[in-house]
């Protein structure tokens, strides 16, 4: 198993990593003529810091926002009251955020941080998937999608974004790059779908990322000729799902190959758990019948344990072999994790990912959730590098309870850094008796 980083890079402390959040803050434009009392690069990073301290509402930040280690860690100069935060962050654009995700990724690239997480002949697994995080029947923007109940006529509003994360089965912990939006743009009377913006974000993750080696890992809804096209256009390599009822062109060939004794089979037994790992596979398929030009290898695997067996299907562009079945097998499985270490992590560990900070009437909605990615990232850089965090969330045994004590030892006691508050949280400090500012008396 590859080893995380034992010491943490200075680098990659929360503290280095807020200084560099808000160092690609100060460049997102802001239209405002003239001197103005609140910076947008504070408001950006109050709602950044929103997300980091996992405030369940923008009215309990707003309730601490005099605070001074809002200052002393998020380096705030002006705390924006939450109607002004709302009003100066409807009007940035979402993409204006995505340097951030970049800078930060680059930090972990920086030194190395990165290695271990690569997966395959050097590559990095990048899982992508969508999901929703606002629906409404009466709230929405230009920018919401619309589905409309053919029996009553109501409308539902919604966001969704398209999601990926670098993953490695060995880990617990993801790295997201910026997520794409799927919204409306200005104009357009149809929704947007996971599938353009599946397009977007390859495309934008090669121009943030031109050398990262990798191997997408998605459904079975993108196992298409146009985006196994697009991904080898941005020279990357894939594992994609695949079922029978969406690919019979494709099974029909294979049932063919096994009939003409044209397969190849491996089966490993994991003699500690009696676990049967069974696969069958072959190279230079063609996709399906429109498209014989696409080739893909095929692999097939089932798992068999205490009489349940478990049967998946991938495509590849990697020659399958004997050798690397397993490594294959593994890579595919670990799509998973952009649900259950990601999208699952941000919904019930904390983060309030589907409650509505605020909907704007431009682009408040995408970017609070722009920014709570943003957060998240930081967090699992921590989770990734940092010895000192990894202590503290083990102390306090689950995510809730860190973010919860968190809070409360950060708005209660001055600290000039995100470590101090760590240490404070893991080693315990001695309580002072409390120095009145005025005297009753």
């Amino acid at each position: 198993m590859p080893q995380r980083p034992s010491r943490l890079r200075k680098h990659l402390s929360a503290d280095a990593l807020f200084r560099l959040v808000r160092s690609d803050f100060t460049a997102v434009p802001d239209a405002r003529p003239g001197d103005v009392t609140i910076a947008l690069t504070d408001a950006l990073m109050a709602a950044f810091a929103m997300f980091s301290l996992k405030d369940p509402s923008l009215l309990a930040f707003d309730r601490r926002r005099g605070e001074d280690n809002l200052r002393s860690i998020y380096g705030l100069k002006n705390v924006p009251c939450d109607t002004q935060m709302r009003t100066l962050l409807d009007e940035v654009a979402p993409e204006d955020l995505r340097p951030a995700f970049r800078d930060v990724f680059r930090q972990v690239q920086r030194g190395k941080a990165l290695e271990p997480l690569a997966y395959y002949q050097g590559c990095y697994l990048l899982s992508l998937d969508g999901t929703g995080y606002f629906s409404s029947h009466t709230i929405h923007c230009p920018s919401c999608l619309q589905a409309v109940n053919k029996h009553t006529g109501q409308i539902t509003y919604s966001h969704q974004l398209l999601g990926g994360a670098i993953v490695h089965p060995d880990f617990r912990e993801v790295i997201p790059l910026a997520p794409e939006p799927i919204i409306r743009s200005d104009g357009d009377t149809k929704n947007d779908c996971e599938r353009n913006a599946a397009k977007r974000f390859l495309r934008q993750v090669r121009q943030d990322h031109p050398h990262l080696p990798l191997m997408v890992v998605e459904d079975g809804l993108s196992a298409n000729a146009p985006h196994i096209r697009e991904l080898h256009q941005q020279d990357m390599h894939y594992i994609l799902v695949v079922q029978e009822g969406d690919h019979t062109f494709l099974f029909d060939q294979i049932a063919a190959a096994v009939a003409a004794g044209q397969t190849q089979v491996v089966t490993l037994e994991e003699s500690a758990t009696g676990v049967l790992h069974h696969f069958r596979y072959r190279n230079s398929v063609p996709l399906n019948e429109s498209n014989p030009d696409v080739l893909v290898n095929v692999l097939e695997y089932w798992e068999i344990q205490n009489g349940a067996v478990g049967h998946w299907c991938w495509i590849t562009d990697f020659p399958v072999t004997e050798q690397n079945v397993f490594r294959l097998m593994r890579g595919g499985r670990s799509r998973w994790k952009i649900k259950n270490e990601t999208f699952n992590t941000l919904k019930n560990q904390g983060y309030h990912f589907e409650h509505n900070y605020g909907h704007g009437e431009k682009h408040l909605s995408v970017v609070f959730a722009q920014l709570m990615m943003l957060a998240f990232l930081v967090d699992q850089v921590q989770q990734f590098c940092c010895p000192l965090f990894r202590a503290t969330w083990k102390k306090w045994e689950s995510k809730r309870l860190l973010w919860d004590r968190l809070r409360s030892v950060f708005f209660a006691f001055a600290f000039a850094s995100m470590q101090a508050v760590y240490e404070a949280l893991l080693y315990g400090f001695a309580k002072a008796a409390p120095v009145l500012l005025s005297d009753s008396s």
